[in-house]
Parts: structure tokens; C-alpha cells; sequence
């Protein structure tokens, strides 16, 4: 929907080709796989979406979407311990995938010049090496038909043919990287208890990639109409049963800490247990191809797929759809080339995102063939050293939060006064206890 936004300034029609009949409202779909377990969309991708659709946040928490300081509104016991809950430096919208989506879809189908082909599947390109001039659908009763157009934007997600349709139009294949933590996730939504059902903080128990064993994590979610969506993940050997009648005991026992069990123990179970496996890192490095057709663009997860953990698709999606629009501002649409620039200008959000996933996803056994190399571990252990320090130090914390809200790049972490308050470390003794206030814990009803 943002590529079709992006697209609409250009041109008098946008088709968006779509699997599914969409629904008019905030309902479950089968073309969205992952909408039952956790998201978040960081600050950096919010502000692409402001861009693209000025009002777009207003409309989101006017529809019950919350927005959530970072790291104030946060309880996050990371690897080398609790955070501290700083002072606000960027922000994360919280709400359930159905909601987010629906909301987005309207505010880009209110364009007249954006339509949607439903029930239709597009099952290859149509052109030569050289330029692409559409792509071929297949609609509910398979016929096939062509619909030519200036500009065909993949943006199919995780399960993209884009690398086997550019192979069939005689390009060679792409260069392709996977990083396999072999995460699993099991989600379930919950109505939270009646006094903590707004203002709560979001609550994130990570799992250690030092630690020995399959790494665990969980994360609780405040999202719209008072309810809580949960999210527990293990690796290879720690996987969190699709089982209702043990996703309490996970959290409670099986996490690093109890904390998410204990607030599970009284809040309401709204929906059966979701369970999936496909979390893995992949991606395609379409821009160093020797060759690119005009007139075709790969975008979002159809590009680059990240475990689901660190939650920076949704952001990756809506920079690339922004960049899509001020390229083609740029150099103009049709322009020889245009498509090729805009390749290589999607990899700068996709690089930092890829990154910052793969840094940690390499140390779990069978990730990478080989395991991780001599770079992974000297950049590991920098990193370490930083969110240790970033425990105890908030302008540290700070220059942290601005890499993983996609806000600013990685060179932030490379400044002198960086390195420097890295090798004198936290200023500050670490947290013995989750940082909730004495108000949080009574809402919650974690005392006595």
C-alpha cells in the first residue's frame, strides 16, 4: 500500500495486485501470516509513513493504536541486564497487525488513482532483460491476463519469485545470504487486567546469544482496546509449545525471567495459541547485480526478510516506499535507469536493519554454515560493551535507541565520545529488579 502511494504521484492509475479479498475493516486475513504475534513499528519508519500519508499516526491512534516512548514506556531486560526507563528519545506505534494495515489501506485507497485487483495472484514478468512492461496475473477463476505498466513494484513479502522471474527474462541469478537463528514464536492476545489496561508499559525479556542452550525470549505488547498481545520465542531445542495450556508455565519458568508470566497469571486469554517458524534472516542483494531491467523494483520483505524479533520490517517496508517516491522525484519518471537507482537506494534501510539482525543471529548453533567469522565477533563484542554501558548510561542508551529506531546509521556508535564512554562503561549500578513503578505493579496486580 505504501509503494502504491508512493507510486500515485506519478501517474494517473496504480494497480496493487492482491491475493486475498481485503476486508473493509481491521479483520484477519490469510495473506498476512505473521499478523497474530507482535509487532511494533519504530519511529524511523513512522516518520516514512508521515511522509507518505501526513496524518497517518493521528488516524492510528485515533483508531486505538498507541504510541510508546522509548525507553520510558519500556521494561526491557536485555543480555547485560535491565535497561533503565530514560527519558524519551524515540517512539514505537503499538498496534495489532489488522488494525495498522486497515487503517493504512484506507487512508491510500481514498486516492482515486489507486485500485485494487483482488482474488488475483501475479505469477510472472513480462518483458526482456533489458526492460520489464508488466507482469502477468492470475485471476480467482485462472485465466491468465497481462497487465502492462510503467513501473511493476515486487512487493510480495517473504514468499517473492522476483529471483526465479528475473532468471526466466535471461538475467543471472542474484547473490542471496540466509542467517537462521531457527526461531520459533508462539503468540496469544490477551484483555489485560482491568486497571492495567492503559499506560502500561511494554515489557521484553531477551534472550542471551552468549548464553549456552537454546536462547528464549518474550515480549508483552500493549496494543488497542485495553488488550495485551504476547509473543515468546525460543531457538533450536527451546521452542514454546503451540499448546494454550502451557504458554503461562513458558513464560513464567522458561523465560530469563518470570516477569511476563507472573502478568499472564491475571489478564484474560482472548485467542488460541498462534505458532510459526519462519523467522529467518534473507536477503537479496539485487542491487549488485552487473544487469537490472528497467521499470521493475523489489521492496520490503520481497527484498530483505528479518527475524521478526528485532521488529524492523515494517519500518524497512516504509523507508524503502518513501525512497521509491523521492528517487523517482529525483530523476524523474520513465527516466532511463530509474529503477536501478531505486534498487540501490532501498539497500541503505535494508543494510542497517540486516546488520543489526544478523549481528546477534549468527551465534546460534546452525545459523551460518561455519558459524560466525572473526568480524562477527569483534563486532559482538563492541556491541556488548555498548548496551552494557547503555545500562547504566542514558546518552548511551540514547545513541542506541537512534541505530535500532532506524532513525540514524551505525556510524553514531563509532563517535569518539561513543567509544570512549564504551571503554569506561555504566555510570551507574545495575537494576537488581524490573524497573516497574509501585503504580504498575499494584495496577498489574503483582502485590500484595
Amino acid at each position: 500500500m505504501l509503494a502504491a502511494r508512493a507510486l500515485a504521484e506519478f501517474v494517473e492509475r496504480v494497480v496493487v495486485v492482491e491475493r486475498d479479498v481485503l476486508p473493509a475493516g481491521p479483520e484477519p486475513r490469510k495473506g498476512l501470516p505473521q499478523a497474530r504475534h507482535a509487532h511494533m513499528l519504530w519511529s524511523g519508519g513512522v516518520r516514512a509513513m508521515e511522509e507518505l500519508l501526513p496524518g497517518v499516526t493521528s488516524a492510528l491512534r485515533e483508531a486505538g493504536a498507541r504510541r510508546a516512548p522509548v525507553t520510558t514506556d519500556m521494561v526491557v531486560l536485555s543480555p547485560l541486564g535491565w535497561f533503565r526507563r530514560w527519558a524519551e528519545s524515540h517512539h514505537v506505534i503499538l498496534a495489532g497487525r489488522d488494525l495498522l494495515d486497515a487503517t493504512i489501506r484506507a487512508r491510500v485507497l481514498a486516492d482515486p488513482r489507486v485500485e485494487v485487483l483482488g482474488g488475483a495472484e501475479a505469477v510472472g514478468l513480462e518483458g526482456t532483460a533489458g526492460a520489464v512492461t508488466g507482469v502477468r496475473v492470475r485471476t480467482a477463476d485462472g485465466s491468465e491476463r497481462v497487465l502492462a505498466a510503467g513501473m511493476v513494484v515486487d512487493a510480495t513479502g517473504r514468499g517473492s519469485r522476483a529471483s526465479r522471474w528475473l532468471s526466466a527474462l535471461g538475467l543471472p541469478a542474484v547473490e542471496r545470504r540466509e542467517v537462521d537463528a531457527g526461531l520459533a514464536y508462539a503468540s496469544r492476545l490477551y484483555l489485560a487486567p482491568e486497571d492495567a489496561r492503559s499506560g502500561f508499559p511494554v515489557v521484553n525479556v531477551q534472550l542471551d546469544p552468549r548464553a549456552a542452550g537454546p536462547g528464549r525470549s518474550g515480549f508483552l505488547l500493549p496494543i488497542e482496546d485495553g488488550r495485551w498481545i504476547v509473543t515468546l520465542t525460543g531457538t533450536r531445542g527451546g521452542e514454546p509449545s503451540a499448546s494454550a495450556e502451557d504458554f503461562v508455565r513458558f513464560a513464567r519458568e522458561e523465560l530469563r525471567h518470570p516477569l511476563i508470566g507472573r502478568l499472564l497469571e491475571r489478564a484474560e486469554p482472548l485467542s488460541e495459541v498462534s505458532a510459526t517458524r519462519a523467522t529467518v534472516n534473507r536477503r537479496h542483494f539485487y542491487e549488485r547485480m552487473p544487469a537490472w531491467p528497467d521499470n521493475f523494483t523489489v521492496l520490503g520483505d520481497a527484498l530483505a526478510a528479518f527475524n521478526p524479533v528485532y521488529g524492523h520490517g515494517l519500518a524497512v517496508g516504509a523507508q524503502s516506499a518513501l525512497l521509491l517516491r523521492d528517487v523517482t522525484r529525483r530523476h524523474g519518471w520513465g527516466s532511463a535507469g530509474l529503477a536501478r537507482r531505486v534498487q540501490k537506494a532501498a539497500a541503505r534501510p535494508v543494510g542497517a536493519a540486516w546488520d543489526l539482525a544478523i549481528g546477534q543471529d549468527v551465534f546460534y548453533p546452525g545459523a551460518v554454515e561455519g558459524g560466525p567469522g572473526v568480524r562477527d565477533r569483534l563486532v559482538a563484542a563492541y556491541v556488548n560493551r555498548l548496551m552494557y554501558t547503555a545500562t547504566g548510561n542514558g546518552r548511551i542508551a540514547r545513541r542506541v535507541t537512534d541505530v535500532t529506531s532506524l532513525e540514524r546509521g551505525a556510524g553514531v556508535l563509532l563517535s569518539p565520545s561513543v567509544l570512549a564512554a564504551a571503554a569506561v562503561g555504566p555510570l551507574l549500578p545495575p537494576l537488581l529488579a524490573p524497573p516497574l513503578t509501585g503504580d504498575e505493579l499494584k495496577r498489574a496486580g503483582l502485590t500484595d
